[in-house]
């Protein structure tokens, strides 16, 4: 038996002295000296403990060291923990608890409260690594061979626990094996065309599945090379998008790109894709781009227990608004929440997903993974959707944003549509509140452009006559910028909170 991920990963090394990484300081490493560092980060985790299946949790600034730590995970057989680097000490406890780490890795800054929760969690060496990838654990590693045996570990071998946001109770650790992460590489890489002469601009966190297991993961089974730079900075972007083919982000990256006087189409011709998850990307946005750049941005559909399954195609119509079609092997429909039947075309229900990129459960909760898988094998997502008569899949918002007024079901999305399209709006978010008489109130958060003279009043009556009168806000208020997670996903269950005695009072 191989070591089912790193077999792969190596054998597509195209040759060892080309470059993998370039940092904006200039530092290279070769994919030999990818294979090397991670072998030395190996060995130097099973001198402090790791075997096989145990779990290492790494909380640290993106960082070349960073990936050799993930690597040298998968080499060493055990599970790799990234941890959102905005975790506070509170929110680690729970973290760490639950997954009982051997060791913890995290910036020098923290070491000491880390410390404290960790040896109640039984966790066997806190080791650091700070921004430029020193500290004790680089140190430990330096020490070290380069050479290590790769543990073997079968396809359904666990690779990593990610746990997700939990805005709307206990975070829960998705647990993705070798063969989740490997086969969807193996289809993005063959789906998005890429090749060893790409060079992908990588300004995403490495903590997250998209700067992780898409972007790292798609350019080393792609034998092409990375710009890695530390966070996303629009004048870094725009200085290296000449030595770049490829680019994959968020939407908030689009959006302050386009407020950059360096996007041009020059600046852009020689690219040959720009890449956008992690939240919905207006409709706006890609209409913008595309007249700026002459790029039709490409956006897909993803999470965190599935990896991506979804894309819109590389030739072709790249439709603002979708999600594309199923990835190949990924098969893809929409049911009735409740009952689990299969809806028809064209109807909204909750999108179900199988395939090999699916994940294997939750960390230690048998039920609630019972509660999210069908009895034929399909993963209920949780997101809300529909499928188009060309086969394009639409994301209409989340089970949990729902909003149910008066007994009727309104989808936010929808609604959203159609104040974005306002004259002076930026964007918007509509949620549910409590409303004594209705169950919800239909309510509206709008950013509007410095410059409009819009008020409450008028987004009212630009919506009359364009949705149903149980689906119009009941309120509408302004602020600044919605409130966002790191990956720039509107957080709804804030403005909920915020708002949620507005009709009660």
């Amino acid at each position: 038996m191989t070591n089912h991920l790193f077999s792969l990963i190596r054998s597509r090394i195209p040759a060892p002295g080309k470059n993998f990484i370039e940092t904006p300081e200039g530092r290279t490493l070769s994919y030999a000296e990818l294979v090397e560092g991670a072998g030395r980060y190996a060995n130097a985790l099973v001198t402090l403990g790791v075997r096989p299946g145990d779990r290492v949790a790494v909380q640290v600034e993106k960082s070349v060291a960073a990936l050799l730590v993930y690597l040298a995970c998968v080499r060493a057989g055990a599970v790799f923990l990234p941890l959102n680097t905005a975790y506070t000490i509170a929110e680690l406890e729970y973290f760490i608890g639950d997954a009982e780490p051997t060791v913890v890795v995290c910036d020098p800054a923290k070491r000491e409260g880390i410390s404290a929760i960790a040896k109640k969690a039984g966790v066997k060496a806190v080791e650091t690594l700070d921004p430029r990838g020193e500290g004790s654990l680089a140190n430990k590693a330096s020490a070290q061979p380069a050479a290590f045996d790769d543990v073997p570990r079968a396809a359904d071998g666990l690779a990593a626990i990610l746990y997700t946001s939990g805005t709307t109770g206990r975070s829960k650790g998705a647990m993705l094996s070798h063969e989740n992460l490997a086969s969807n590489s193996l289809a993005l890489v063959d789906y998005w065309r890429f090749t060893a002469t790409d060079v992908l601009l990588h300004a995403l966190p490495i903590y997250h599945t998209h700067g992780l297991f898409v972007a790292t993961n798609v350019s080393l089974f792609a034998g092409g090379s990375m710009l890695f730079l530390p966070k996303f900075d629009p004048d870094m972007v725009i200085g290296l998008l000449p030595r770049a083919t490829a680019m994959m982000g968020v939407p908030t990256f689009y959006t302050r790109l386009l407020q950059h006087p360096g996007l041009t189409r020059e600046a852009t011709k020689h690219m040959r894709l720009f890449v956008s998850g992690s939240a919905p990307l207006l409709a706006e946005t890609h209409r913008e781009w595309q007249a700026r750049t002459g790029h039709a941005i490409l956006e897909r559909y993803g999470m965190t227990e599935t990896n991506m399954n979804t894309s819109n195609p590389y030739d072709g119509d790249r439709v603002a608004g979708t999600v594309g079609f199923p990835l190949p092997g990924v098969e893809l429909r929409v049911a009735d929440p409740e009952s689990g039947r299969i809806l028809p075309q064209g109807e909204i229900g909750v999108i179900e997903v199988k395939g090999p990129n699916v994940f294997r459960g939750y960390w230690r909760m048998p039920d609630k993974t019972a509660a999210e898988f069908r009895a034929d094998g399909f993963f209920i997502t949780g997101d809300l959707g529909r499928i188009d008569e060309r086969g394009y899949v639409h994301i209409v918002g989340r089970g949990k944003d729902l909003i149910i007024t008066g007994g009727f079901n309104v989808y936010p999305k929808e609604i959203e549509g159609e104040i974005d399209a306002i004259p002076g709006v930026i964007e918007s978010a509509v949620i549910g509140v409590p409303h004594p008489d209705f169950g919800e109130g239909v309510t509206a958060v709008v950013v509007r452009k410095p410059d409009a003279a819009l008020d409450e009043r008028a987004v009212l009556a630009a919506l009359e006559g364009k949705l149903a009168k149980f689906k119009q806000p009941k309120r509408v208020f302004f602020v600044d910028d919605l409130p966002r997670n790191t990956m720039g996903k509107v957080q709804k269950n804030i403005l909920r909170d915020t708002h949620k005695d507005l009709y009660t009072r």
